[in-house]
This record gives structure tokens, sequence and C-alpha cells, in this order.
């Protein structure tokens, strides 16, 4: 146990930064999701090709592949814009952390897209109709009758996906970023101790995923509160 003493600075640091891509991908997913669900259920074909496209390009490919074509991909992608405008700049690189929270967010996305589309679908259409009837605007069906009710019926399979968001921010090593993983492999190449490093690293993981897992299952509780008390 004394040898994990000297690295715990180090796996500190490096859960929050795990915490920090986490929090950035979950917005970005959760607006690829809303967006991608929209464009689906929106009845225009280009939106629906378009949408469809992206969740079978980023469900059919591995995230460790979409993490290196994010990275190496914008990086030459921006260089080469850059050099039209000026030749002598060599190379700009875009930050691991921006990089891998973006892959990691157009992966888990384009499985919410889907658990956002049949959400919406569950919603009862009748309800949609009465609002319609009362004179409430669709902007306002939306936010008080359609969001409120999508989300009840996303919630598990949400919980699954903010899950597999956590789990994938280990990836993010192999561009560089700094995090627990990272951390192991040097704490390894220095104390020759890979089992025990690695072994900290799933206790770190597990501690947040299970926090992750009764946070969710509090939030479908408070979703379903009505459900209970009408019994």
């Amino acid at each position: 146990m004394s040898v994990i003493y000297g690295w715990l600075d180090e796996y500190f640091w490096g859960a929050t930064v795990v915490l920090k891509v986490f929090g950035v991908s979950l917005v970005m997913a959760v607006l690829f999701g809303l967006i991608g669900s929209a464009a689906k259920l929106s009845g225009n074909r280009i939106a629906g090709i378009l949408a469809g496209g992206y969740t079978v390009v980023f469900r059919g490919t591995p995230e460790l592949l979409v993490i290196l074509i994010i990275y190496f991909g914008s990086a030459i992608t921006l260089t080469t814009v850059s050099q039209a405008f000026d030749p002598d700049i060599q190379f700009i690189d875009i930050p691991p952390f921006w990089a891998g929270a973006l892959a990691i967010a157009l992966v888990v996305g384009a499985y919410m897209t889907e658990t956002f589309r049949g959400a919406f679908l569950g919603v009862d259409y009748g309800q949609i109709e009465a609002a319609r009837a009362l004179g409430i605007s669709n902007f306002k069906t939306f936010i008080y009758v359609r969001m409120p009710q999508m989300w009840r019926l996303a919630l598990p399979n949400f919980g699954n996906h903010m899950l597999s968001l956590m789990k994938d921010t280990a990836l993010i090593s192999v561009i560089g970023l700094e995090e627990i993983v990272f951390v192991a492999e040097i704490a390894t190449t220095v104390t020759v101790k890979p089992f025990t490093m690695y072994a900290v690293v799933a206790v770190i993981y597990l501690a947040i995923t299970t926090v992750l897992t009764l946070a969710v299952a509090g939030m479908e509780k408070y979703a379903n509160r009505h459900l209970e008390t009408s019994r």
C-alpha cells in the first residue's frame, strides 16, 4: 500500500480531469442526442437522412478509432486550412481534452439520439393535441408537455449512456490526456507494479460509476413519484 501513497496526488488530479471530460462530453452528447432525435422526428427527408447517417456511422465505429480520427484528423484539417492563409505555419494541434470530449460525445450522442427518439414517440399524442386545443404554443408544448414525459421514459437508458460515457473517458489516455489511466501508465513504469496501479484506477472508476448509478436511481424515483402516489 505504501507504493500507492506516493501517487495519490497524481491520481486525484487525474480523476478531476476525468470528471471534467465527463461533464463536457455529457452536455455535448445530450445536445447531439436532442438534435438527432428532433431531426429524425421532424418529417424532413434531408434532416432524417443526415441524422440516420450520424447514428449509423458513430454507433458502428469503435470509440477508440473515433478518438484517434477526431484528434489527428482535426489537427491535419486545421493545419491545412491555416497553411492556405500562412504557409509558414508548421502544425496546429487540437488539445487532447477537447478532441477526446468531442469524440466521446459524438459516439454516445448517437446512442442518445435513438433513446430520445423512442422516448418522444412514447409520449401520449392525445396530450399534445389537448395542449394545442388549449391554445398552448408549440414551444411551450414541447417544454412543458413533451420534454418532462420524454425525460421520464428516457431515464433508464440515459443512465446506461452516462455510465458508458464515463468508462469511455479511459480511452483518451491514448492521445496524451493526463487522466488516471495515463497516471497509472507512468506509475507502472516507475514502480513496476502494473496490477496495483491499474487496480487503483478500477477502484476510482467503480466509485464514480456507483455514485452515477445512485444519482440516476434517485432521478428515476423523482420522475415517477406521481405513479407511486397514485397506487
